[in-house]
């Protein structure tokens, strides 16, 4: 079945510890000094964390089933939405980020979004279903103190390495021995991001990618690295299943299942154009009453971003050297890199395909 456009606009988002929009990733300058920011200010979180005198739980590696308690790191919508749904369904949850606005933010996104699930699942009592739920959730901007009882960490933080092994290294000497660590990651390697963890903790890690908007997309792709154990493996599936989500399975490849599918897609339609083989407009509509796509790629190319397309493909190129993908599939595409360069992004800048 072809997914519907927000299963098919949700992979290609960069989530920010404290972002809440769906905005590109860095590839100019002013994005570039934003995650510098970010990453300045997450450093500083931790390194306050680590002077509070929070030290690691210390318990013998056990079961990985049977998780309870579910710490998410980054409150914007990918995050709230992973601590939205965790808490619908019974877990405990603890969602931080690097500053109480974010995680008001946080708490605002999921108080919304709750309101319209209760219209439809407790009609008569509104405010009744959401306190129920809200009150499976606490919040903190101490990391140390977010991860000391959780049975898993999920990460929904800045499309960054650096970033995110940076929090996953610092919260490694945190978190109890028997915790499962995972990131929400769409377009990074799992198996890169782990290895700032000990080999115990990269047998406990994997990739756990919801889809954008969580509460409502049903797909989760479970990303194995060659160090996941089978343990680790049966306690992510297990916990998904809880959520009411469908998961599917990968190896660590660059774009995993669903973005290993559709970027190399809206690359060959920018080609097709860039041939003057056809239109944007008739390629859209080939593929929408040909194919029975809910949108064309060049309506999901604006509505994604085109810098958001050429960072990825950027990334991928990188890999391809190594052997991991296809060098054709992400050469450079010269009326893409014009467009970035030219401030024709789609929707976020008012143009792009379309106006």
């Amino acid at each position: 079945m072809i997914p519907r456009p927000a299963s098919l606009l949700s992979p290609l988002r960069c989530r920010s510890m404290t972002s809440h929009s769906a905005s590109a990733l860095p590839a100019h300058a002013g994005a570039t000094l934003t995650a510098a920011n970010r990453l300045s200010t997450i450093q500083r979180h931790m390194s306050a964390s680590a002077s509070s005198g929070s030290s690691a739980s210390s318990s013998t590696a056990g079961s990985a089933s049977g998780v309870k308690r579910l710490t998410v790191f980054g409150a914007g919508l990918m995050g709230a939405g992973i601590a939205q749904v965790g808490a619908q369904n019974g877990l405990k949850i603890v969602l931080s980020d690097v500053t109480d606005q974010a995680l008001q933010n946080g708490l605002n996104i999921i108080t919304k979004s709750l309101s319209r699930v209760a219209k439809k699942v407790q009609p008569d009592d509104i405010e009744g279903f959401t306190k129920t739920v809200m009150s499976n959730i606490e919040t903190t901007t101490d990391a140390a103190k977010a991860v000391e009882e959780a049975d898993m960490v999920v990460e929904a933080i800045i499309e960054s390495l650096k970033v995110k092994r940076d929090l996953f290294g610092f919260l490694d000497t945190k978190a109890k021995d028997s915790c499962i660590f995972a990131t929400n990651t769409s377009s990074l390697s799992v198996t890169e991001i782990a290895e700032a963890c000990g080999d115990d903790r990269q047998a406990r890690f994997a990739g756990l990618h919801f889809f954008n908007p969580v509460p409502a997309m049903k797909l989760v792709e479970i990303i194995r690295t060659p160090q996941t154990s089978d343990e680790t493996y049966n306690a992510l599936r297990e916990v998904t299943l809880k959520m009411g989500k469908a998961p599917v399975t990968c190896k660590d490849t660059p774009g995993f299942i669903v973005n290993r599918l559709l970027v190399p897609y809206m690359l060959e339609a920018i080609r097709m154009v860039e041939r003057g083989d056809a239109t944007p407009e008739d390629v859209d509509q080939a593929m929408e009453l040909g194919a029975g796509y809910p949108m064309g790629p060049f309506k999901l190319l604006d509505f994604v971003g085109l810098d958001t397309t050429s960072y990825i493909a950027s990334g991928w190129r990188e890999k391809a050297e190594q052997g991991l993908i296809s060098k054709e599939l992400v050469e450079p595409i010269p009326m893409m890199e014009e467009m970035v360069k030219s401030g024709r992004l789609g929707r976020k800048s008012g143009k792009g395909f379309y106006e």
